[in-house]
């Protein structure tokens, strides 16, 4: 059986912890044992590298270079690394190391929530099979992205907020290797409601099943 490790809290009106238990409870369904926590301690007293897959889902917090480079070392290792949103892109801004793993990081959401399509890139990726693209509504992440990432999904900017993004182009789903680890991010999970959407759902727990060690 593989194992996961759920960290939440942050920025509540995200509401984590409702969102960890809908994910705890979809990779239980894959097989996994989830262990649930609510402290960012656990990123120091556990063992990183006894577990499969880490889901970071605490936006913004801190973390330290020292339990920053125990995440490093875990994921390097073989650890997956995977999460959604804010709980992952918006996570420990103070921490360069993580933004790195991570492959990206929250710089804007123009607009708020809004109405915009996701555009699937990769339609022969296993994590996107069958999926085409749809509509959505949430907050249309920009990000900061690492140009070495494999982007599965974008969407474009129609410029009603910000003239001069009009027809930019932003990754919303990826997936990369992190020396033997794998990582994935979806910026697609604002609200737990938004798990109802059929497709964000697919992606995501495909996603981080592909993650696990």
């Amino acid at each position: 059986m593989k194992s996961c490790l759920i960290v939440s809290g942050g920025y509540e009106p995200h509401r984590p912890h409702d969102a960890a238990a809908i994910v705890a409870g979809e990779l239980e369904q894959q097989g996994f044992s989830v262990t649930l926590s609510d402290t960012l301690s656990a990123y120091d007293d556990l063992d990183l590298g006894s577990y499969d897959l880490i889901v970071p889902n605490w936006t913004i917090g801190e973390m330290s270079v020292p339990t920053a480079k125990r995440l490093w070392a875990a994921v390097e290792a073989g650890t997956g690394l995977g999460g959604f949103h804010g709980g992952m892109a918006d996570a420990f801004r103070n921490s360069d190391r993580f933004r790195f793993i991570v492959g990206g990081s929250y710089a804007a959401e123009p607009g708020g929530v809004t109405d915009y399509r996701v555009n699937i890139t990769r339609p022969d990726d296993p994590v996107m099979q069958g999926l085409s693209d749809f509509d959505y509504r949430s907050e249309q992440y920009f990000l900061h992205v690492d140009p070495s990432v494999e982007v599965l999904a974008t969407t474009t900017y129609d410029g009603s907020v910000y003239d001069w993004l009009d027809g930019a182009v932003m990754p919303v789903v990826w997936k990369k290797r992190f020396g033997k680890g794998r990582v994935f991010f979806s910026a697609l999970g604002h609200v737990p409601e938004e798990f109802d959407v059929p497709e964000m759902r697919t992606l995501l727990i495909r996603g981080l099943v592909w993650a696990a060690r």
